[in-house]
């Protein structure tokens, strides 16, 4: 019985885990309201402003880690990613895939 107890918790936290690694494409879009500024209303990217619309969620999850890390250089990244927590740069990233190429 108790090995059941065990592989119960462990799928638990699978399905909890693989829902929050997918992120909320709502809360992505009301969390991405700052992005517009300088990336575009839909993310289609201003000027020199990479586009953001389409990006692949891993990757763009990726990239803000590494601005909030600091090991990728953009002074205004690093401040608005430093201030984002796992989840909000799931959301986000979750809400930018969803846009069109």
């Amino acid at each position: 019985m108790r090995i059941n107890k065990s592989v119960f918790v462990f799928a638990l936290m699978m399905a909890a885990g693989s829902a929050w690694a997918g992120g909320d494409v709502a809360a992505g879009e009301t969390k991405a309201a700052s992005c517009a500024n300088c990336h575009g209303a839909a993310g289609e990217g201003i000027g020199d402003t990479p586009k953001l619309a389409g990006l692949d969620v891993d990757q763009h999850v990726a990239m803000l880690q590494e601005y909030k890390a600091a090991t990728r250089g953009n002074a205004m990244m690093q401040m608005f990613a430093g201030q984002l927590s796992e989840e909000d740069m799931a959301d986000i990233a979750a809400y930018y895939a969803t846009l069109g190429e």
